[in-house]
């Protein structure tokens, strides 16, 4: 299993190295981004991390061997192009990268990115859209019921968005999600976020649904 903890606490120390520009095969991006914070204070990094403990926690419990793309052990990063080539290497199962949005206040809930398929340049995901779209929605099913969030109300349909410029999902070999776990500028998202024993929760809907994704036959 590979898990990505979205951003890094040290990006916003390392702009120049995280705006320099990185080749997703149908454009060029930065090489990660500062991701977003509550209002209090708390950042996306922080709750991307520790979530990610938690699942890996859970997976480790059950036998799974578990990778992360990053476990606050470097200064920055990783770039986005790195995290795919990550759990590529790893050959992983199933891959995820865990996130929390930056919405407009007003908005809350959670969805799950899916990829477009992109054939272009360094990118070649054809051959996993059909299998991590089955994966995410186990994991929009799995993540609804541990948790009780709906799904997001201000962007995605039905908890789901399709998208083609995500670096991690253009140039992953493995089939992989994005999770958007809630949205840490709306204030109850925020306050579920900031709880542990919420955040257990939420890890708990992701491993069960990695576990599905493992276990149950497609079709």
């Amino acid at each position: 299993m590979l898990l990505d903890p979205g951003h890094n606490p040290g990006n916003a120390a390392h702009a120049t190295e995280i705006n320099r520009q990185v080749d997703i095969g149908n454009s060029h991006k930065e090489c990660d981004t500062t991701g977003t914070e509550t209002d209090a204070g708390y950042s996306e990094a922080a709750y991307t991390l520790d979530v990610s403990h938690r699942i890996r926690d859970i997976l480790q419990g059950l036998g799974a061997t578990v990778v992360l793309t990053q476990d606050g052990d470097r200064p920055w990063g990783p770039c986005v192009t790195e995290r795919a080539a990550i759990g590529n290497s790893a050959h992983a199962d199933a891959a995820i990268s865990v996130h929390g949005d930056g919405g407009p206040a007003s908005g809350s809930g959670f969805h799950v990115i899916l990829p477009a398929k992109v054939v272009a340049g360094v990118a070649d995901n054809a051959a996993i859209v059909d299998p991590s779209r089955r994966l995410g929605l186990l994991v929009r099913q799995k993540f609804q019921a541990a948790t009780g969030e709906p799904y997001a109300d201000y962007i995605a349909d039905q908890g789901l968005d399709t998208r083609s410029d995500l670096g991690g999902l253009n140039l992953s070999t493995v089939p992989k999600v994005f999770i958007e776990c809630g949205n840490m500028r709306n204030a109850g998202d925020a306050k579920r976020m900031t709880d542990p024993q919420w955040r257990q929760r939420a890890a708990q809907g992701i491993a069960d649904a990695l576990t599905a994704h493992l276990t149950t036959p497609a079709g």
